[in-house]
């Protein structure tokens, strides 16, 4: 018999979530943001659920080739555009999409032989201070391109630093704003927080191009502010295992490696086949939420290679092969979302989500 752990991948989830990102921004299109992976859903796993995108953006040449050979043949965006000058020739031939956001990679272009021309995004640095060129340089970077004839058109884009908090996006608005404000090209600016908490309001904000990511993926771009409930996300993926044993304390009986807890009374706790070595995160502290059975409870000890303990004090008919949800969707209508998860690790759910090992089976729901 396997080890009893699986991760579960929703594609409904991840369709409805898309979904949502449209009717955050109606007037734009989306790109579906597949990076890592697609944040550890896995590309073909996940591609189900997004074929309703209008493009695909991602990091790498592989994944695009990956992404390819589903069968699509409409827009894929390279984020961080090519890292030499040989990748441009597989661009010309499956077609990309890419960014600019260095000299470097104008250079590669223009000595580029293509017979179709490039479509490209030139990249904007509003403070992020990552990728991008600066303000000051933006215009003759994009003179420099719109004056060769390896490129088609070129798209104009920036990413907020602060979407997802209290300073928001206003200052670097103003900079993308100031820097582009006549200049022609589609824009793209929002990632999933701007998406949900700006894009609503503002056909500036929108641009022709929104670039959701996380909260495709079921989580919330600003928990613990909102959760996903708030913004009426979906799971779309589930880490779930078994209980393979029970253990009974008495008073002042301890818990895992370093004795880290201690029983105030009698209690019973449960043996989780899930550890470090699955992706499960070893800094989460007692308290940390799971579900049993779907109902509620919380880890104790340290998070060990192989296993995780969990009281049963409020799950007192658990047994030996009992289901336990680490993050997602349990029995009966219940959930956890993985932000919970992640927020008592002390990390953020895109983490845990591109963590999941590969000795961990995948299936799709």
């Amino acid at each position: 018999m396997p080890r009893p752990i699986e991760a579960l991948i929703h594609p409904d989830a991840l369709a409805h979530n898309l979904q949502r990102a449209r009717r955050a921004a109606p007037d734009a299109k989306v790109w579906a943001v597949v990076k890592a992976n697609a944040y550890g859903h896995g590309i073909e796993r996940a591609y189900p659920g997004l074929q309703a995108a209008d493009g695909f953006a991602l990091l790498d040449l592989a994944e695009a080739e990956r992404v390819r050979a589903l069968g699509w043949r409409g827009p894929i965006l390279l984020l961080e555009g090519c890292f030499e000058p040989r990748d441009l020739e597989l661009c010309s031939r499956l077609d990309l999409w890419h960014t600019v956001h260095r000299e470097a990679q104008i250079d590669w272009l223009a000595a580029h032989k293509t017979q179709k021309p490039h479509q490209v995004f030139l990249k904007l640095n509003s403070g992020m201070n990552r990728l991008g060129f600066s303000p000051a340089a933006f215009r003759a970077a994009w003179r420099r391109l719109s004056g060769l004839t390896q490129v088609d058109s070129i798209s104009l884009m920036t990413h907020f630093s602060d979407a997802d908090g209290a300073r928001g996006i206003t200052d670097a608005l103003a900079v993308f704003e100031a820097a582009t404000h006549d200049l022609p090209g589609e824009r793209s600016m929002c990632n999933s927080a701007a998406t949900l908490r700006f894009a609503p309001g503002s056909a500036a904000v929108r641009g022709d191009w929104i670039r959701p990511g996380i909260m495709v993926y079921g989580s919330s771009p600003d928990f613990p502010a909102h959760d996903i409930a708030h913004w009426e996300l979906q799971p779309t993926m589930t880490l779930r295992a078994r209980l393979i044993a029970t253990q009974e304390l008495t008073p002042g009986g301890t818990v895992g490696y370093g004795s880290t807890f201690r029983a105030d009374a009698t209690m019973r706790i449960g043996v989780v086949a899930c550890g470090y070595a699955d992706g499960y995160p070893r800094l989460a502290p007692t308290g940390t939420p799971v579900l049993v059975d779907g109902v509620r409870t919380r880890l104790v000890g340290r998070v060990s290679m192989d296993m995780v303990t969990v009281d049963l004090t409020p799950v007192p008919r658990a047994q030996p092969g009992s289901e336990v949800t680490l993050w997602g969707c349990g029995p009966n209508g219940s959930f956890l979302p993985i932000d919970e998860v992640a927020h008592a690790a002390g990390t953020i759910g895109y983490e845990l989500m591109c963590a999941v090992a590969p000795r961990v089976p995948v299936s799709v729901a």
